[in-house]
Parts: C-alpha cells; sequence; structure tokens
C-alpha cells in the first residue's frame, strides 16, 4: 500500500510550514469506525454518518475496505444500485474494481488510482472485483466517500472521470518526513486533479514513524483525519488515534498529524486519509442511495428509480464483454 510512492522524497514539492501566528485546529471528537455488511457482503469499516455528521458536511459518508486478503472466488462487490443527489469516490488503495454506470461510464480501476462519479439527477453503477481477483484472489484495500451535492447541483446531469495514479499531485510536508497524494482541492497552494462540485481537499497521507504532518488548512472547510493503517496523534494537545479512528477538528488554520514511534502496519508507516470541505448547511433527507434535501424528494427518487427513470443496466454482449 499503495502503488503510488516515491524513494525520495526529496524531489518533491513541500507543503509551506505555516506561519508562527496561525491557531491550531482543536479536536473536536475521536470516532471509532464500526464494522457492518455491504454490497454483496462485503466488510467495511464506517466512521460516519454517525454524531459527528453535521461537523463532516460536505461529506456524507466513509467506508474503508480492507486491508484483506481474498481467496479464489472469494472477493465480493456491491452489484447494480441506483444513486441521486451526491458524488461517490472510490479509492482503490491496492487490488482491482471495475465499475459501470448507465451512463456509458465506467472503467478498471487499480492501485493508487481514483473513480468519481457524479450521480447528479440519477444513475445506476455496480462495482466489482475484477475477473481475475475473482478467480485467483489477492490483497484489496480501498475507500469509498459521498460527497453531498449542493441543492443547486442535486439535478445535475450524471458524468464520470478517472483519476488515474499517475495524475495525483505528489507532496511531501516540510521537512521530509511525509508524502503526500493530493487526489483533489487545494492544500498549501497546490491543486489536485479531481474535479468537484463542491469545494473539497481529499489526500493521501504517509508519515514515517516519529514524522509530523502540520499543515495550513482553509478555516473555512471542516477538517477530519481517517487512520487507515498504524498509530499516532492529532492536534496541538497529542490526541491519541489508531487505525479505524476519526478525528473530527473544530476552527482554526492548522492541521497537526504525529506518527507514533513505532508503526507495525505493512507499510511501516502512520496511513491517513485527510479530509474537509466547505460545509453547505443544507437540510439533508436520505434514504438509502438516495440524498436529497426534501421528504418529498426522496419519494420521487424512489418513484423515478422503480420506474426505469434513472437509466437501465446495460445489456451484455454475446462475446461476454460488458
Amino acid at each position: 500500500m499503495p502503488a503510488v510512492t516515491v524513494e525520495d522524497l526529496m524531489v518533491l514539492p513541500r507543503l509551506p510550514r505555516p506561519d508562527a501566528t496561525a491557531t491550531d485546529r482543536p479536536v473536536r471528537h475521536v470516532i471509532t469506525a464500526h464494522e457492518q455488511r455491504e454490497g454483496a457482503g462485503f466488510v467495511v469499516r464506517r466512521p460516519f454518518p454517525s454524531g459527528a455528521l453535521p461537523d463532516a458536511d460536505p461529506f456524507l459518508l466513509l467506508d474503508h475496505v480492507g486491508e484483506t486478503v481474498y481467496q479464489p472466488h472469494e472477493a465480493k462487490g456491491a452489484p447494480w444500485h441506483p444513486h441521486r443527489g451526491f458524488e461517490t469516490v472510490t479509492y482503490v488503495i491496492d487490488g482491482t474494481v471495475v465499475h459501470r454506470d448507465s451512463n456509458g461510464g465506467g472503467g478498471v480501476i487499480a492501485d493508487g488510482d481514483t473513480q468519481w462519479m457524479t450521480a447528479g439527477s440519477g444513475i445506476l453503477h455496480d462495482e466489482v472485483p475484477s475477473e481475475e481477483v475473482l478467480a485467483k484472489g489477492g490483497l484489496g484495500h480501498g475507500i469509498q466517500l459521498w460527497v453531498n451535492l449542493p441543492r443547486s447541483r442535486k439535478w445535475a446531469p450524471p458524468r464520470y472521470q478517472d483519476v488515474p495514479a499517475d495524475r495525483l499531485r505528489l507532496l511531501t510536508s516540510d521537512d521530509g518526513g511525509a508524502l503526500i497524494r493530493l487526489i483533489a482541492g487545494d492544500l498549501g497552494g497546490h491543486q489536485g486533479p479531481g474535479v468537484t462540485y463542491t469545494p473539497i481537499v481529499y489526500a493521501h497521507a504517509s508519515l514515517f514513524p516519529r514524522a509530523q504532518l502540520r499543515t495550513q488548512w482553509d478555516p473555512q472547510f471542516s477538517a477530519m483525519v481517517y487512520v487507515l493503517q498504524g498509530s499516532g496523534s492529532v492536534g496541538a494537545d497529542k490526541r491519541p488515534i489508531l487505525e479505524g479512528q476519526l478525528a473530527v477538528f473544530g476552527a482554526g488554520d492548522v492541521l497537526t498529524v504525529q506518527a507514533g514511534a513505532h508503526q507495525h502496519g505493512r507499510t511501516g508507516r502512520l496511513e491517513v486519509l485527510l479530509l474537509g470541505g466547505l460545509p453547505l448547511r443544507e437540510p439533508i433527507a436520505r434514504y438509502g442511495p438516495f440524498v436529497m434535501n426534501t421528504q418529498a424528494e426522496i419519494l420521487q427518487a424512489v418513484e423515478d428509480y422503480q420506474r426505469g427513470r434513472m437509466g437501465h443496466i446495460p445489456a451484455a454482449r454475446l462475446d461476454g464483454t460488458p
């Protein structure tokens, strides 16, 4: 984990050191993700939605899958299902996922790739392991993030974008102790490749043991850190945080993450997601795969799905090609 790495971090652009007068964001909550089954039966860790959802705005859900070593014919995916009113962002750290949707989008995403689907007015899609992974098994590890859409964009036409691993913006911390893979948004004046309707920052950082990542953070944005692997601390008061835990921050200008002295995961580093965005502060009505502003819009989404107004599952070709 993951495919995108650099042997010499000193060749990368560095995040600027925060100004001495900048205010550290305090840690409001540390939440331990609960486990549940999704799709065709795979297990996810889900730190939110939970009691911290108001602090997570504009994000709706985070599912962490893995690290899991699948045996042959054991891997499972999420067969055809609908979405409306938000965006799904699938970041594959290890493994291979095949995506198809009723809008003609799709493709294969593997180690370090990201797939960004704007459901908008409504779409059907599926996300399943590749035929090779199904047949032979292998390592799987990934994240799915749901990003809310503002009321004005809930009915936007569906769209799909690939963000291959080689397009991620690679950065290092001011002292060279952390590798940051910027997927979307602006971090320290550097821009990620993901195109978003809702202003956010989404990054995956790897910290060497004892390393500290202290970065400027837009004071208007929410701020969260989720631990994929390892242990360390967050905030100026060094609040302990472990794998599968989410730290939710309060107001301020600077985000601080510190790796513990000993890391026992596969990479030997503290692996975290950095998440934040401009809160929408709009009413949320949600039912399964639909997230709108009113209950009437949810009822309409259910009816539209039942009547086939969100598209149709593509027919398979006679040669077996999707």
